[in-house]
């Protein structure tokens, strides 16, 4: 089991044109005691990006000189450990899903609320320390659930739940993931395999089955509607 707490000292770097926006996301991480470096377009990330590592970068998509969902390509290859949290004008389920396929770990839209803001800072950055963590028993235990990745066991609240194999790789990555919104594309490539098929929106029966048997834990478990799933906990 390891410990979910977010350090005060992770660096966030905010990718973000328009001053006032990118100002108040910078003042509500840094009271939060987190340490945030400030950008107006994705040239200046770029240089900034040489010389530090960030645990999270908050990304505008339309910038002038190149766009944030173009910016992910460089992202990607300078810093693959960082976590991306998009916060967009752009709301159509299609920008969504590009944007996350493109390799977005999250999507915010604009105008948002602050709390909501932070909100996704915080689960993404327990995220990035569920992946980091390593787990010699190869279990998680999480808000009650305790999910085993070599016994291929789940328990909530200590009662063991009996899950087809589909919904298993469901919650699974899932909880791997947690705090990141997974496309209906992104289940359906992962738990695709021998005497398992998923097509088109046959994936949401799963989800629906899985929450059944889940009980009140399945509140964890939010629609991103046109989109996808994700494993919240705030």
């Amino acid at each position: 089991m390891f410990d979910m707490v977010v350090r005060a000292e992770h660096n966030v770097l905010i990718v973000e044109d328009e001053i006032e926006i990118r100002e108040l996301m910078a003042l509500h991480l840094l009271r939060q005691g987190f340490k945030v470096v400030e950008c107006a377009h994705p040239l200046e990330a770029q240089s900034v990006l040489e010389n530090k590592v960030f645990d999270l970068v908050v990304l505008d998509w339309m910038m002038p000189g190149m766009s944030g969902v173009d910016f992910i390509d460089v992202l990607k290859a300078k810093s693959p450990e960082s976590k991306i949290l998009m916060v967009t004008a752009k709301t159509e389920p299609q920008d969504i899903v590009y944007g996350l396929e493109k390799g977005a770990d999250d999507y915010l839209t604009k105008p948002f609320d602050p709390n909501i803001f932070m909100a996704r800072v915080r689960a993404l950055l327990r995220r990035s320390l569920i992946s980091q963590a390593h787990i010699e028993d190869e279990e998680v235990k999480i808000a009650g659930l305790s999910i085993n990745f070599k016994t291929y066991e789940v328990f909530v609240d200590l009662e063991k739940l009996h899950l087809t194999p589909s919904e298993f790789k469901l919650l699974a990555l899932m909880v791997q993931n947690q705090g990141r919104v997974l496309t209906r594309e992104k289940l359906i490539e992962n738990i695709q395999g021998e005497g398992i098929n998923v097509v088109g929106r046959t994936v949401d029966t799963h989800v629906f089955g899985l929450r059944k048997k889940l009980g009140s834990w399945s509140d964890h478990i939010e629609t991103i509607r046109g989109v996808g799933y994700r494993v919240k906990l705030e």
